[in-house]
């Protein structure tokens, strides 16, 4: 009962065998997959190929790197509209990336709470990316903080006080395979956060877990992600994938596995 709650299987890095990394995935337990967007194309596409799979759903967003300048409000009532199709899981991926240096600070917030309003309009899940941003990242969420906000953390990178901070706020935190490498600070997240609070993904085709380190990645590995967390709690396998489909579903409102 494995999930990848990110995983960016309608890109062009799986049109050559798509089929057999879908085969692949389902061979390995992995019973739920959200595809999320990252602008207007990629959206659409993710709605696609989720209507034509019951165990793949969608996410509609817009990526802080497509803010490198201010968005037009075409788009935002685009990706509104998309986001309507009920194969639609949540909002993301959104948020805010500061790490190259020609970043638009005031564009990616603008872009951001755009997006943030389109999630609350429809009451649907939000997933965040975030890099090199966490104040200004926790900044707006509290100020744009309602009853209904809640999501996931998308690839998780913070320290146990980012960690605790944004599941007070409501957040679960997406662990990807980068927990497997040697340098990262998740292990320690793990040991100190519940269970409850806790995803997995791959974020495919990119950040592959030990041992495909540097080749494409794909939803299949998330097998390698669970079984990391799993050891780091003391648990099995088989219990920590059932409680991260748990997660999952309530989270997202998704139909039983």
């Amino acid at each position: 009962m494995l999930v990848d709650t990110h995983a960016h299987l309608s890109f062009p890095d799986f049109d050559n065998d798509r089929k057999e990394i879908i085969e692949r995935l389902c061979r390995e337990g992995v019973r739920l997959l959200i595809d999320p967007g990252i602008d207007v194309p990629t959206s659409r596409k993710a709605i696609e190929l989720a209507s034509g799979y019951d165990f793949i759903y969608a996410n509609v967003g817009l990526h802080p790197h497509e803010a490198s300048s201010p968005v037009d409000s075409e788009i935002f009532a685009e990706l509104a509209s998309l986001a309507r199709s009920p194969k639609v899981a949540g909002i993301g991926e959104i948020g805010l990336d500061y790490h190259y240096p020609d970043h638009n600070k005031a564009a990616q917030q603008d872009a951001f709470r755009q997006m943030l309003g389109v999630a609350r309009t429809l009451d649907l899940p939000v997933v965040i990316h975030c890099r090199d941003a966490w104040e200004d990242m926790l900044r707006i969420l509290s100020e744009e903080k309602h009853s209904s906000l809640r999501g996931m953390m998308h690839c998780f990178s913070g320290d146990t006080t980012i960690a605790r901070e944004c599941i007070r706020m409501g957040f679960k935190l997406s662990i990807p395979g980068t927990v497997t490498y040697k340098r990262s600070l998740l292990p320690d997240v793990i040991r100190e956060v519940s269970l409850d609070d806790l995803l997995t993904e791959t974020d495919a085709p990119y950040l592959a877990p030990l041992p495909f380190r540097g080749k494409r990645n794909e939803p299949a590995y998330v097998r390698f992600v669970t079984a990391a967390i799993a050891e780091i709690r003391g648990i099995t396998l088989h219990e920590t994938a059932k409680r991260i489909a748990e997660n999952s579903i309530e989270l997202f409102r998704l139909p039983a596995l």
